[in-house]
């Protein structure tokens, strides 16, 4: 079987869950659902909890597409964490689920996609996109919508977890 673009797009991945590994060395649990500030001013951006929960939506979406078996993700999280949903300060840590919950989800998820994709047919890869609309605009195969979303969608969302590390006064990851 020749599946050379899930290799290529797997190497993506690889960055991606790496990357995310890193980014949570140092946040405190009491933090994950905090919206960053700098003295008293909050500043309104995705605090870590509402990234990984929202990255690990799109895990069982890309399993199903290329054919896979998808864990279930816990109930409520396509409510609390979907691209409409408000990212919001969780102080008392009662709004999200816990850290492990949301970080279970995101890398169980993202590593069955890392397997899945490395053995996907580049035949499987070349299938139209299933999705309706835009989406199906901008990536019109399986694989261009698969690469956006282990790579270009994780690191923008990653990308705002560095910044609201340093905004916490955390260090690069």
């Amino acid at each position: 079987m020749d599946n050379t673009l899930g290799n290529v797009i797997g190497d993506s991945l690889s960055l991606s869950i790496g990357y995310a590994e890193r980014l949570l060395a140092g946040i405190d649990n009491d933090q994950f659902g905090r919206l960053p500030y700098v003295g008293e001013q909050v500043i309104q951006s995705n605090h870590p909890a509402f990234i990984y929960g929202h990255l690990s939506l799109y895990a069982p979406k890309i399993i199903a597409n290329l054919g896979g078996d998808p864990m279930d993700l816990p109930e409520g999280f396509e409510n609390l964490f979907s691209k409409d949903a408000q990212c919001v300060d969780d102080p008392e840590q009662t709004l999200y689920p816990s850290r492990d919950v949301i970080v279970d989800a995101f890398f169980g998820g993202y590593r069955q996609v890392l397997e899945d994709i490395r053995n996907a047919s580049d035949t499987v890869l070349a299938r139209d996109n299933p999705t309706p609309g835009r989406l199906r605009e901008l990536f019109p195969t399986l694989g261009s919508m698969t690469a956006f979303y282990v790579g270009g969608h994780c690191m923008i969302h990653l990308g705002q977890l560095s910044a609201w590390r340093r905004v916490m006064g955390l260090a690069a990851a």
